[in-house]
C-alpha cells in the first residue's frame, strides 16, 4: 500500500509541477461558474413566474441537477488532459525503463496512477463546493440528491481515468494520446443517441453502454446497484487492460 502512495505522491508532484493542474482546476472552475451563473438566472427567473402563480419551485430539480450533469460534460473535455500525460509522458522522455525496473509491481504502478489522477479530479470537484454552499447560504436545498450527484461524478470521472489510463500506455505522444481518448470518451457519451433507430435488444444494449445514462438516477439522489456495478465494473476493466498493456511493455524492454 506504501508502493501505491508513493507513486500516487510522485503523480501529484508531477501534476502540480507543471501548469497542468492550475490550468485543468482552472478551465473547471470557469466553465462551472458560467453554468453556475446561467442556470441561477434562469432558476430566479422561474420562481419568479411561478411564485406569481402561487407554485414552489425546486431548487434540487431546477438548478442543480443540471449544474451537475454540465459538470460531467465539462469532465469531458478536462479530463484527458490529465491523462494524456501518464504514461505517454514516461515514454517520451524515458523514464518508463526504470519505472518498470523498479522494485514496484505492474498493479502498484496502475493504481498509483489512477489515485494520483483521481485525486487531482477530486480537487477539481472540490472546487465546485464553494457554488454548492452559496446555494445553502442563500436557500435550502436538499443535501442528499447533491451528495448522490457527487458520487456520480466521481465514478464517471473514475471510468475516464481509467480509460485515459489505458489510451496514454499505448502510445508516446501526449497529444495522440489527448485525442485518442477525448474521442473514445465522446463516443460513450453519444453511442446511445442512435439506439432508437436499432432494434428492441440492441437499443437495450447502446442504452446499457452509454456512460452518461447511468448518471442520471444519481442526479436525482436514487443510488442503484446496477449503475454501481456498471461504473465499478468499467473501471475494474480498464485498469486491468491497461496492466496487460504495461506487462507488455515489461516484456518488449
Amino acid at each position: 500500500m506504501s508502493n501505491i502512495v508513493a507513486v500516487a505522491q510522485k503523480e501529484l508532484k508531477s501534476y502540480f509541477a507543471s501548469p497542468i493542474a492550475y490550468i485543468v482546476i482552472g478551465l473547471f472552475a470557469l466553465m462551472f461558474g458560467f453554468f453556475f451563473y446561467s442556470l441561477l438566472i434562469i432558476f430566479d427567473r422561474q420562481s419568479m413566474q411561478m411564485g406569481l402563480g402561487g407554485g414552489t419551485p425546486n431548487i434540487n430539480e431546477q438548478m442543480i441537477r443540471g449544474l451537475l450533469l454540465n459538470a460531467a460534460v465539462i469532465a469531458l473535455f478536462v479530463l484527458p488532459m490529465i491523462t494524456m500525460r501518464t504514461y505517454a509522458e514516461e515514454k517520451r522522455s524515458g523514464t518508463i525503463e526504470l519505472l518498470l525496473t523498479s522494485p514496484l509491481t505492474d498493479f502498484q504502478i496502475i493504481m498509483g496512477k489512477f489515485l494520483g489522477a483521481m485525486f487531482l479530479y477530486v480537487a477539481m470537484l472540490a472546487v465546485t463546493l464553494i457554488h454548492v454552499a452559496l446555494l445553502f447560504w442563500w436557500g435550502n436545498p436538499e443535501w442528499r440528491p447533491i451528495a448522490t450527484g457527487y458520487l456520480g461524478l466521481l465514478l464517471l470521472g473514475g471510468c475516464f481515468v481509467s480509460l485515459g489510463l489505458l489510451i496514454s500506455s499505448l502510445t508516446k505522444n501526449q497529444i495522440v494520446a489527448g485525442m485518442l481518448t477525448f474521442a473514445v470518451f465522446l463516443l460513450l457519451w453519444v453511442i446511445n443517441w442512435v439506439a432508437s433507430f436499432t432494434g428492441p435488444r440492441t437499443q437495450e444494449i447502446l442504452n446499457y453502454l452509454s456512460i452518461t445514462d447511468h448518471l442520471d438516477d444519481f442526479t436525482k439522489g436514487i443510488i442503484d446497484t446496477k449503475h454501481l456495478v456498471y461504473y465499478l465494473s468499467f473501471i475494474a476493466f480498464g485498469l486491468f487492460l491497461t496492466m496487460r498493456s504495461v506487462d507488455t511493455e515489461r516484456w518488449k524492454g
